[in-house]
């Protein structure tokens, strides 16, 4: 069984603002709040992903949006990793932690799912890891032309070129 770590990206509070909350936002907390408590009572680690949006912008370091959403707030034993772009490898230290750890492969959860999910799962394929989306613990906001359960469907049935895609129910850690 290869070594494994639930990755967590971007579910900060600026993503669940009343006035615009990602879809199946009630959900996706419950959904990724059930994948740390099986993660951590199998000794998986957890790691969180933090954008960091330039000065003014709504994910600014350092702001109350910014911040890690308050129910799945990191432990102290938990990672964080800081990153400006989409990619939660580009010039961050997260494949330097995964190697420390021995990680081969990744669990993803997090926002948004055709930006930061999507181009994280692809890197971290091509960078070697084996992937398993957790198709329920991810989401994003409607599109001009598409709803964002389209969006959903669309990307995990896409992305299962470059990983296994499970439920939350169905995800076991080992």
């Amino acid at each position: 069984m290869k070594k494994s770590a639930l990755l967590i990206i971007d579910v900060q509070n600026g993503m669940f603002l009343e006035e615009n909350p990602v879809f199946n936002d009630k959900l996706v907390i419950s959904n990724i709040l059930q994948l740390i408590g099986n993660a951590k009572s199998n000794n998986v680690p957890v790691i969180y992903i933090q954008h960091n949006a330039p000065l003014g912008k709504m994910l600014e370091p350092g702001s109350k949006a910014w911040e890690i959403h308050p129910e799945i707030t990191p432990a102290i034993r938990d990672t964080v990793i800081q990153k400006t772009t989409p990619d939660a490898f580009y010039k961050t230290n997260l494949q330097e932690v995964l190697k420390k750890l021995s990680i081969e492969h990744l669990l993803i959860a997090g926002i948004q799912s055709e930006v930061c999910v999507d181009t994280t799962c692809r890197n971290a394929y091509s960078l070697g890891y084996e992937i398993t989306l957790v198709t329920d613990a991810h989401s994003t906001w409607d599109s001009g032309e598409l709803t964002a359960q389209q969006i959903i469907n669309h990307h995990n049935q896409v992305l299962r070129w470059f990983a296994e895609t499970w439920e939350t129910k169905d995800v076991t850690f080992q």
